[in-house]
Parts: structure tokens; C-alpha cells; sequence
């Protein structure tokens, strides 16, 4: 998954595979392998050349995509600049009719299915969580309507790109 972020007002660009269980982190051109152990919904243990760091990540109050990040006894600002994120969750709702895709961003295992077909949703409700790089992650619709398709079912795999859900 590759990505812009702004960092304490600085744009960078990141890179996240996951490759033989471990995370190949790359950050402008810097690459690090470090295992990720979540210990509980905010806080996680990064083991990188065998130091142990302890990263705590909380979101933003009402912000999909801003976070405050605290590692090494530092705190950083995160905001997380996804261009497909971009098109699909903040220009969706500016388009009232036709369908809206529900994609996933990245490779992972859907654990949960929350609505079925013909639920009505409104913009941000839950449509289903994936696991993706030992993170649960709940895929949301992106706009008001109807559910009128659904691609998945709990335990299957998905590929960055798949479309999950449909929303009318």
C-alpha cells in the first residue's frame, strides 16, 4: 500500500507490505522490517533490529484520516493523504445517484459482513471489517443509500482493488 503522509506539517510518502509476517515500512526512501504485536485498541509494540518501541495511535476526534501518534516520547500530528481515499469517501457524496464501489485498500481477510443486501446505510455506517496487516479495519459507505450488492463472506481474502460492496 503506498500512500502520502503529512507528518508534523511535512509531506511524505509511505510504503507498507507485509512480506514473510513482518512489515516492510518504507518512508522516503528509508525502509525498515519491524514486527507489529497490537496490545490493546491504541497502543502497539514495533520490534525493529531487536529494540522494542512502544507507538501509541489515537485518532483524531471526528477525522477519518488524522491521528496523533506518540513513539520514542514523541508526539507526531499523522495525516494520512490516500488520493483513492480521496475520490472515493469525499467526493461520493457529492454524487447522488448511480453506484458507489466499496474497494479495499489493501490485501487482508474479511472477518465480518455488518449489513446485507437491500440494508439502507447512511454516509459512514459500518458495512464491514477486513484484516489487514494484524489490524481490523471497518470498511464504511462512503454516502447515503441502499446496499446492493455484496461480494464477500466472512474468511475470504481480498486483494487490494477487490470491490466489496455496492452502495446505490
Amino acid at each position: 500500500m503506498k500512500l502520502k503522509v503529512l507528518s508534523n506539517d511535512q509531506e511524505q510518502n509511505l510504503s507498507i507490505a507485509e512480506v514473510d509476517g513482518r512489515l516492510q515500512v518504507e518512508i522516503d526512501g528509508r525502509t525498515y522490517e519491524v514486527d507489529v504485536h497490537h496490545s490493546d485498541d491504541a497502543s502497539y509494540l514495533l520490534l525493529h533490529n531487536n529494540q522494542v518501541f512502544d507507538c501509541r495511535v489515537t485518532r483524531q476526534t471526528k477525522s477519518h484520516d488524522r491521528f496523533d501518534v506518540r513513539l520514542k516520547g514523541h508526539r507526531h500530528s499523522v495525516a494520512i493523504i490516500d488520493p483513492r481515499r480521496l475520490r472515493s469517501d469525499e467526493n461520493s457524496d457529492r454524487h447522488h445517484d448511480g453506484l458507489t464501489e466499496i474497494s479495499s485498500q489493501m490485501p487482508g481477510k474479511v472477518v465480518r459482513v455488518l449489513v446485507e443486501v437491500g440494508t439502507k446505510v447512511e454516509k459512514g455506517d459500518g458495512i464491514m471489517i477486513v484484516e489487514a496487516m494484524k489490524m481490523q479495519n471497518e470498511m464504511k459507505s462512503p454516502r447515503s443509500g441502499v446496499v446492493v450488492s455484496i461480494n464477500v463472506k466472512p474468511g475470504d481474502t481480498v486483494n487490494a482493488g477487490d470491490v466489496l460492496a455496492v452502495v446505490e
